[in-house]
């Protein structure tokens, strides 16, 4: 081979090698959850890889610990996840950022008692079997109405299990309640009754959100990939917010939802109504992410955390939870 040749194969060579980089570079694997929400509409249409020019592998993970699980192993870059989950990680040590809040405590999550349980009331949980998908928000805010009711885990047996389980469980009459989201939420409604919801346990003191949240390193990397994702999960908000009929039991939309994570449109559309959503520039303020240690995330986490702690699920609390919040994907989305 010539000087010449030589030259021109180490510069392909070079070439490709730097093509392959790229293109690993703009691939990410995304962990979602079974939540009725707008933007699971740009995830089931191919919309997020649109506009982030990226190729993203979605995963269906059953519950925040799970993905957290991922996250730490580096088999998952993105995810959406629980506020309680998300306190417990991150004063386990592991680096992520909170750059989109999907939703605050709303009617969308709910502990719900079996008909012939002989639970009518709040009053009526002592003795009882309830559960909740492990160190969620639910699982989270079960322990605390629980605290707030004055009983403890030695009147009221709890059971952290995965919502699949939960379903099962309650249909065989084995628990006696279940704090769950939708899907499960639907499931355990038909032969049950709403007892108290998310946005009423947060009313007392308990406040979750969840968010889409980051690897550190990712964050760091890629913030233009956050801020594009951003974007396709406000425009879908906006959608729903503007035109409440395009997202109706008869829309596209709902039978969309409930093609790519279960149950019916009739179903998904009536779960998107008890959401509570935050438009872009509520979420950059400093009520939410745009406050440093005082923001409304981060105090959430700090509170968290401290609950968990007092109940023996974590070791620590961090002085400060603000290095794991940023406003400034969403902050572009309002620019």
């Amino acid at each position: 081979m010539t000087k010449a040749k030589m030259l021109l194969a180490a510069i392909a060579g070079s070439v490709a090698l730097m093509g392959a980089a790229h293109a690993a570079d703009k691939h990410v694997t995304v962990a979602y959850q079974t939540d009725a929400l707008p933007s699971s509409v740009a995830i089931a249409n191919g919309e997020f890889a649109r506009a982030t020019g990226y190729e993203i592998d979605f995963r269906k993970f059953d519950s925040g610990a799970e993905i957290f699980a991922a996250i730490a192993s580096g088999d998952v870059q993105v995810g959406y996840v629980g506020s309680s989950p998300f306190a417990a990680a991150t004063s386990r040590g592991l680096d992520v950022k909170a750059f989109q809040l999907a939703s605050i405590s709303g009617t969308d999550e709910a502990l719900v008692a079996r008909n012939g349980s002989g639970i009518e009331s709040l009053n009526d949980l002592k003795g009882k079997k309830l559960a909740a998908a492990p160190v969620s928000t639910d699982h989270y805010q079960l322990l605390a109405l629980i605290k707030s009711l004055g009983l403890s885990e030695k009147d009221v047996e709890v059971f952290a299990i995965p919502q699949p389980e939960i379903v099962a469980a309650f249909n065989r009459g084995d628990i006696d309640g279940g704090f769950v989201w939708d899907p499960a939420l639907t499931e355990l409604k038909k032969t049950g009754k709403t007892l108290i919801t998310s946005k009423e346990v947060a009313e007392r003191g308990s406040p979750t959100f969840s968010a889409w949240v980051a690897a550190g390193s990712f964050a760091s990397e890629h913030p233009d990939f956050l801020k594009s994702f951003a974007g396709v999960v406000n425009k879908e908000y906006a959608s729903f917010a503007a035109d409440p009929a395009a997202w109706g039991p008869d829309s596209e939309n709902a039978k969309v939802l409930a093609k790519f994570i279960g149950g019916s449109p009739e179903q998904q559309a009536a779960a998107l109504k008890n959401l509570n959503l935050l438009k872009p520039a509520d979420q950059a303020s400093a009520a939410w992410l745009g406050g440093g240690e005082q923001s409304g995330a981060a105090k959430i986490l700090k509170d968290t955390a401290q609950f968990l702690k007092d109940q023996g699920k974590v070791s620590r609390v961090l002085d400060s939870y603000a290095a794991f919040v940023t406003p400034d994907a969403v902050a572009a989305v309002t620019n």
